[in-house]
């Protein structure tokens, strides 16, 4: 009896990444393809499908071996029919991505938010280490959240659930965020936010710094944090600030076990944990301070093509 793949997708606005999995959610086989903007992503769907075809001739198999496919897309799903409300980067609006996938492909197809799976793999292969009560926000060129509730992920009325970046943390005065709003999470702790920040004091900033005549990137902002830089650590102590306060927030209505940070400013490491974790433990309820742990994401860019083979398994119930 030849062991069934589950097939993992993680849609973004740049690449596409792709896996088979065995049920067990190791990966067998990983690879990604360029995500095609043209035509308002009309040929992203039909890509996807021909690259599993061509993936599988490759490797000397037939679609036999697949059992379902679970993707996770940059902007709100409709959970039941698997339409894309909005996906702004891909030029979608009101997009049937399950119906469309699964007339491509012939097999069944889960479909949630990218930032949801993430959160599902790291739940169920990563940091989260099988916690049913979970958080994951993701930092990178924006924030992505995730809520994990008995297993089950936060969508709320209409897939929205769980935009932790889309708390508002500075309410007069803020920066504008691409979501029309101001003072977002997104607007501070991403990396774009951190590097506005940066640039802001740095304009005001008469003492040596490492920062200046550097190209500011968040990396850098951190690795002078790290050398004991003044202006550095200034909006580190900042940034992080804003971000325990937002997950304190977060945790005090979903009271979860782990708190799992990820994306690219996850990569600072322990300087994050450490700070964000101070934040953290002043603004929580000190019950929900005692429950949760904060990590940093284990799967890196795996996560979200795992999370898509357990939603696939999960939800189709395959």
């Amino acid at each position: 009896m030849t062991e069934k793949w589950l097939v993992g997708v993680d849609l973004g606005g740049t690449t596409t990444k792709m896996a088979f999995l065995t049920e067990d959610g190791d990966i067998v086989h990983k690879w990604d393809i360029d995500t095609d903007l043209s035509n308002k992503g009309e040929n992203i769907v039909r890509h996807i499908a021909q690259s599993l075809e061509d993936t599988l001739h490759r490797l000397g198999e037939s679609k036999e071996r697949l059992l379902a496919i679970g993707i996770g897309a940059p902007g709100p799903v409709q959970r039941e029919t698997g339409m894309l409300y909005e996906a702004v980067n891909l030029g979608w609006k009101n997009y049937p991505l399950k119906e469309r996938l699964e007339r491509e492909t012939s097999l069944p197809v889960a479909v949630d938010n990218d930032a949801n799976i993430a959160a599902l793999g790291e739940m169920w292969k990563g940091a989260g280490n099988g916690a049913r009560d979970l958080i994951c926000v993701t930092l990178g060129t924006g924030v992505g959240g995730g809520v994990i509730a008995n297993g089950q992920i936060v969508h709320g009325v209409n897939g929205a659930g769980g935009e932790i970046g889309h708390m508002t943390l500075v309410a007069k005065g803020g920066a504008p965020c691409n979501c029309g709003k101001t003072g977002c999470l997104e607007t501070i702790a991403s990396a774009t936010g951190i590097v506005r920040i940066a640039k802001e004091k740095l304009s005001q900033w008469d003492k040596p710094t490492l920062l200046r005549g550097e190209t500011i990137t968040a990396k850098a902002v951190f690795d002078a944090a790290k050398a004991n830089d003044e202006l550095a650590l200034a909006i580190v102590d900042e940034v992080m600030f804003y971000l325990g306060l937002a997950l304190a927030n977060a945790a005090n209505v979903s009271n979860p076990e782990k708190i799992v940070i990820g994306g690219g400013v996850s990569k600072a490491g322990n300087i994050l944990v450490e700070r964000v974790g101070a934040y953290f433990r002043r603004f929580a309820f000190p019950r929900v301070a005692e429950g949760a742990t904060i990590a940093l994401a284990t799967l890196g860019n795996d996560a979200g093509v795992i999370g898509g083979a357990w939603l696939a398994k999960t939800s189709l119930h395959v």
